[in-house]
């Protein structure tokens, strides 16, 4: 489990792929505090190092992950948000992050606003439903509180430290990013469901059918 909170700006030093998938290796500051078999959050997607060195570490993505979420387009070179695993009594400074990664947004704009960043993703409507403005979302790993929503698209806002310190300041329309809805209400739609209660992405999310 993570908390969206980016240890490291890390970056992907090389890709290999294969009929089976892709070996990617990172460089990152956090080498000396990495084993093999740990899991690490890259660009929000849960990954195992399989490999560890001085500068970095190794892991492997099947073609499902690659498929799913925004890695399998990166290239030598690509900035990478990277989180360790939090351990039980660690601050939870962002939210519950699994590193499951649900979909795959696009940038479609990115406009100053002030000192921060107004960062805009066109979601698909299986995403957009559990999402609510001043709620939480995983954006490339990165735990934010949503600004806005509307038909087919949410906007957040980025705090300069947030902007230095991840690959998200950097992002340009048309970029395609992992997206991690919050788990919460997930677990709240599969636990009212069978009570005849629907689910919306409307004003009000949750209606009782027949009323």
């Amino acid at each position: 489990m993570f908390s969206g909170l980016v240890a490291d700006l890390g970056r992907l030093a090389e890709v290999s792929h294969g009929p089976e998938g892709a070996r990617l290796k990172v460089e990152t500051s956090l080498a000396g505090v990495i084993e093999p078999g740990d899991s690490i959050a890259v660009n929000g997607t849960c990954l195992t190092a399989t490999t560890v060195e001085t500068d970095g570490f190794t892991a492997d993505a099947m073609n499902q992950t690659l498929e799913m979420t925004s890695l399998g387009a990166l290239g030598a070179g690509d900035p990478l948000n990277l989180e360790l695993a939090i351990r039980a009594g660690d601050r939870l400074g962002g939210h519950i992050v699994q590193g499951h990664v649900d979909g795959v947004g696009e940038v479609v704009s990115a406009e100053p606003e002030g000192f921060s960043l107004r960062l805009r993703v066109r979601l698909a409507e299986h995403l957009l439903r559990y999402v609510i403005p001043q709620g939480s979302i995983t954006l490339e790993g990165v735990s934010l509180t949503v600004a806005d929503t509307q038909d087919d698209w949410i906007e957040v806002a980025l705090i300069p430290e947030t902007r230095d310190r991840t690959s998200l300041g950097s992002l340009k329309p048309g970029r395609a990013v992992n997206v991690e809805c919050d788990v919460i209400a997930r677990y709240v739609e599969r636990m009212v469901s069978p009570y005849g209660v629907e689910v919306t992405s409307g004003p009000n999310p949750i209606e009782q059918n027949g009323e």
